[in-house]
């Protein structure tokens, strides 16, 4: 039996992808963990490998064709002893596009639900060669595996990973309690929008991945979280000049520490002093994390990422610096893994290097909450003995979400933060 490959979801919000190109061609050989092909997703490029061992009979899919659905088939893999006369036999929905990629037939959108049981044809479990001889060594009884194969076979991770079946109910058993989430409001229909513009000159951009998950979630973020904003100014003086001292003796290294790293350094020291803002909102409960886990906004061509500096307390600054510098490259070259940007619980946004003085950052779900920054200005300030004097002045505003993290909590985390950043040597001890 001939078996579709396809087109995977290789990060949690992907529901369509690019092929960009293939790594193999029809009739090479190819083993489970071999590298298929580079698919663009809605935040990255990535490599995709296969799961099964066999020969590519047809590639369904040509490169660089968009907007090709998850789940749709993408190539053909034949098992020992078929050739390529077999495929439209048992293949007949599988057709190469012409222009693009085809709407996914009733039966691929199946494949979205939990894994198939196994394609029987009589007493027969369709399983491939490897999971047959891993089941074997094993002592597995195939008729018992469902196999998350495409139509249901069974394939290496199935007898790989194979746990009780207690425990494959337990998580494979629907939720009945929870709503269904509201209806997102959406604004004037396209055509609409158009036609107010009608006579005027313009240039119509078609929404890439990336875009279309922007607004899903940042709509989904400021329609179902209840924010609300805490500011503060803080005085970085001490800290510029603790930095340019750290700067000077680490010059011979090639280290040169920023502003932000010692804001992200701050940031995951208050979560441990204030273990209870540490915290994630999960649909009917709060998750409250141990590790300090945290995001930062990094702008690229036509979007951003938030790549996550995780167990970011127990970095050094030079450590967290050099981290960041890499995932800041990465993400610009569009090259994360999604578990690099996936996760955390805080995120940091700063503006301050474009002079914005101050602005209130959307929470990116689940997180608890979001600093934002500003530009670090000159300002008359009042000494605490009356008298006015200059300092270098950061005003900052932390976005809450109120349903994970209220009011007075909110306001002893941000003060944290401050303590932490206007007594940088503290950081350090």
């Amino acid at each position: 039996m001939t078996t579709e490959i396809l087109m995977p979801a290789l990060s949690p919000t992907m529901e369509e992808g690019t092929l960009t190109k293939w790594l193999v061609k029809e009739g090479d050989t190819v083993s489970s963990g071999d590298l298929l092909a580079e698919i663009e997703t809605d935040k990255a490029t990535m490599e995709f490998e296969a799961v099964d061992e066999g020969t590519i009979g047809k590639l369904l899919i040509a490169e660089g064709i968009e907007g090709v659905k998850v789940n749709t088939p993408i190539a053909v893999l034949l098992e020992e002893g078929e050739s390529v006369d077999d495929i439209a036999d048992t293949s007949p929905a599988a057709s190469p596009p012409k222009e693009k990629a085809p709407v996914a037939p009733v039966e691929t959108a199946k494949a979205t639900k939990a894994p198939a049981p196994p394609v029987r044809d009589g007493d027969r479990v369709f399983a491939s060669p490897l999971a047959r001889r891993i089941a074997a060594e094993k002592g597995l009884d195939l008729q018992s595996i469902k196999g998350s194969g495409p139509r249901g076979r069974i394939i290496k991770a199935d007898v790989v990973d194979t746990v009780p079946k207690e425990a494959k109910a337990e998580s494979a058993a629907p939720s009945t309690s929870a709503p269904p989430p509201p209806a997102m409001a959406s604004g004037p229909a396209a055509d609409a929008v158009a036609k107010i513009y009608e006579g005027r000159e313009y240039e119509e951009i078609a929404l890439d991945g990336m875009r279309k998950t922007i607004a899903a979630r940042l709509t989904e973020a400021k329609q179902s979280i209840p924010h609300f904003y805490l500011r503060r100014d803080i005085r970085l003086d001490a800290l510029l000049a603790f930095r340019s001292e750290l700067n000077a003796q680490l010059e011979g290294r090639g280290v040169k520490l920023s502003v932000n790293d010692f804001i992200i350094k701050a940031c995951a020291l208050a979560l441990q002093a204030v273990p209870d803002a540490n915290a994630v909102w999960a649909g009917d409960r709060i998750l409250r994390l141990a590790p300090s886990d945290v995001a930062v906004a990094v702008a690229i061509d036509g979007g951003l990422f938030t790549p996550v500096l995780k167990d970011a307390e127990l970095k050094s600054l030079s450590a967290l610096s050099a981290e960041m510098k890499d995932l800041a490259g990465r993400a610009r070259d569009r090259k994360l893994a999604p578990h690099e940007y996936q996760g955390g619980s805080f995120a940091v946004s700063n503006l301050g290097m474009f002079g914005i003085d101050n602005f209130d950052a959307v929470i990116n779900p689940p997180h608890g909450a979001i600093l934002a920054v500003g530009a670090g200005v000159k300002k008359p300030v009042v000494g605490k003995d009356g008298e006015l004097s200059v300092a270098t002045v950061m005003s900052v505003t932390l976005s809450v979400d109120h349903r994970v993290i209220d009011g007075a909590l909110g306001a002893k985390l941000l003060q944290q933060i401050v303590d932490n950043l206007e007594s940088p040597m503290v950081m350090l001890a």
